[in-house]
């Protein structure tokens, strides 16, 4: 059962559902009232629906619940999500952004984008599915307004590339950025710690001011989220 729901103290569009039994959930305002996306549990609260947010499943929820300091998504925001996959945390940041806001949507896998379409496009028309390479952002310039914040979640080598030519192409001035390192990806043979280092540095190397380094153990192995600033 469902005791209460309150916004978080720090992030807007963000709330902690909390149970009877005393246990907290991450959730967010489902912009699409009675349809799930991955199975996530629905909960309704003074006529408002709920969806609770799993950092088992979304990387972005697993940052937050390990003491991210800078959430750069806020309502009417356009956002750019490199790697959408299934749409998992593109839901939610749909629900973030609500009605005015906008996430575009690089998704490289024909099966993904699909899946993408299908279960989470269809109910939510401010999410732009693109079939595209992310490696290559001049496949979709034309397609792309100019963002507030670029989120990447790539399995790449290059993975601060990616982001910071995605950001040279779209990012608003004073725009943001938020990389989740896959240190697999890019180095087996580098411990995490020393990767994610690495990617720092390219981004400080590009010109861009780190603002928060979050480290996603245990709900993510091997992954980080770099937060950072034009």
């Amino acid at each position: 059962m469902t005791a209460s729901v309150e916004p978080h103290r720090k992030f807007s569009g963000i709330y902690w559902v909390t149970r009877e039994d005393g246990s907290q959930r991450l959730a967010t305002k489902n912009l699409s009232p009675g349809n799930r996306v991955y199975g996530e549990h629905l909960i309704s609260m003074r006529n408002v629906e709920y969806r609770l947010w799993d950092p088992f499943r979304s990387k972005l929820a697993a940052a937050i619940l390990k003491g991210l300091t800078i959430m750069p998504i806020h309502q009417n925001h356009k956002v750019l999500y490199l790697g959408a996959a299934s749409g998992t945390t593109v839901s939610h940041i749909s629900d973030i952004v609500e009605g005015k806001g906008h996430v575009y949507c690089v998704e490289f896998s024909a099966r993904s984008i699909r899946e993408l379409v299908n279960n989470v496009c269809a109910y939510r028309s401010n999410i732009t599915p693109l079939l595209e390479d992310a490696r290559m952002p001049e496949k979709y310039l034309t397609f792309v307004e100019k963002i507030d914040s670029v989120y990447c979640d790539i399995a790449q080598p290059e993975q601060a590339k990616i982001l910071i030519d995605n950001a040279n192409s779209f990012l608003k001035e004073d725009g943001w950025t938020m990389l989740s390192v896959k240190s697999q990806s890019i180095d087996v043979t580098k411990k995490p710690t020393e990767v994610y280092r690495e990617e720092v540095n390219i981004l400080k190397k590009h010109g861009f001011i780190i603002k928060d380094i979050v480290v996603l153990d245990p709900y993510e192995k091997a992954h980080a989220m770099i937060v950072s600033k034009v």
